[in-house]
């Protein structure tokens, strides 16, 4: 890849800083919408990185587990001022929405409470379902483009919805869809040419943190068992595991962490997606939702600390697969095995999620006939009218006002 003397000039973590955290003030509409800001900010307005390069790196981010549009501005922030750099890429991108959804989260007992039963955060969770309907239409239409997909869509969704209590139900369908991809679809392009290679990650960083991804990923799960009442290390496996296994990132994380944290009795399934409807409208990635579940767990830790802690623990797989595999991506990713699982891992992740709209969100959050309709009324606006997911929120918390002062008369 040939780079313009602009993309080649060194900058400074501040820099990125100063650049990401207007992106994590701006940017909402999910990881798709992400990707957009990001090409306007990096690639045309600062020219950071190319169009090739660009191209490359969310490719590199969508092949991989953890936060998809995160992944991206850390391997730009590394990319233009290394190691430090995509820490200050992170930080800026994030900061915003974590704090706003810890603040909601340490409120929101008393909301749930005091303010008119509720009614506008059960709008909130009818929110959930007209975003997540979109989310998988438009994943659907990219991702499942034959019949041998589709097939592996439905398997994927039925498994989902039959299992849905069992915590390795998530993990189970994306090795055998891995497994059936890389059986049976043979035909995947191959990308040509390299990718973008950060130069600037040492190698022993590279190495460790590969080692540290399945090391954690391992070793937690033989450390519950040896104690066993220890919260913290349930709390962080729950977190660093759904960030570990979440092909797509975004909404996709839904269903790993309703089995985390809502199976297990920490956070009840209406506060979930409570908090799941206001994560659309913040700014910055959707995993900051684990901000919000780590300040509301009812097991330690919780409150600030809790959010924080959560929120670290489903970001970290992210870092260690940027500053892991990254250096050694050009000599996997022409290979046409790779990509034939991942083409099968994704339509899998579909499934999953298409069974996450069915349940928990379609049952939990649709309870009488005014909240279809004010769903069906949602994803009309969102789809069909195209208004940005903040837009679909602020009518879905007025929506359920509206409803529940019906109810009440």
């Amino acid at each position: 890849m040939t780079e313009s003397p602009a993309a080649q000039k060194e900058g400074s973590p501040f820099e990125v800083f100063r650049a990401t955290l207007k992106l994590g003030l701006t940017c909402f509409g999910g990881p798709i919408a992400h990707l957009g800001y990001f090409r306007e900010e990096y690639v045309v307005r600062r020219k950071w990185i190319d169009e090739q390069g660009y191209a490359d790196t969310i490719a590199y981010a969508n092949s991989l587990p953890g936060a998809a549009s995160s992944k991206v501005g850390i391997i730009v922030g590394t990319h233009r001022a290394g190691v430090v750099g995509g820490l200050a890429a992170w930080f800026g991108f994030t900061t915003p929405s974590a704090l706003i959804l810890i603040a909601f989260g340490l409120s929101v007992n008393y909301l749930q409470s005091n303010i008119t039963n509720a009614s506008w955060l059960h709008g909130l969770q009818i929110a959930a379902v007209a975003i997540v309907f979109q989310a998988v239409l438009g994943m659907g239409r990219r991702l499942v483009p034959d019949l041998k997909r589709a097939f592996i869509v439905a398997g994927a969704t039925v498994v989902s919805i039959v299992f849905v209590g069992f915590s390795g139900t998530q993990v189970s369908i994306i090795v055998v869809s891995g497994l059936i991809g890389w059986i049976f679809l043979k035909k995947i392009p191959i990308p040509q040419g390299r990718s973008i290679v950060a130069a600037r990650i040492p190698r022993w960083l590279s190495i460790s943190s590969i080692i540290a991804f399945f090391l954690l990923l391992g070793l937690i799960p033989l450390l519950k068992l040896i104690f066993p009442s220890n919260q913290p290390l349930e709390v962080f496996y729950a977190f660093y595991s759904s960030g570990a296994l979440v092909f797509g990132g975004g909404h996709v994380v839904l269903p790993l962490l309703r089995t985390q944290v809502v199976i297990p009795g920490w956070v009840t399934s209406s506060q979930f997606l409570a908090g799941y409807g206001l994560t659309q409208a913040m700014p910055g990635p959707i995993f900051t939702f684990s901000a919000y579940l780590g300040t509301i767990l009812n097991i330690f830790p919780n409150g600030i600390l809790g959010g924080l802690f959560a929120l670290f623990a489903i970001f970290l797989p992210s870092f260690l697969l940027v500053f892991g595999p990254l250096p050694f991506w050009n000599n996997f990713r022409t290979r046409r095995s790779f990509q034939s699982a991942l083409a099968g891992i994704n339509a899998g992740v579909v499934g999953i999620l298409l069974a996450a709209l069915y349940n928990p969100i379609f049952v939990t959050a649709i309870t009488s006939v005014g909240d279809f309709v004010l769903a069906v009324g949602l994803i009309v606006v969102l789809i069909v009218l195209k208004r940005p997911p903040w837009n679909i929120v602020l009518l879905a918390a007025l929506g359920g006002l509206a409803l529940g002062f019906f109810r009440l008369i």
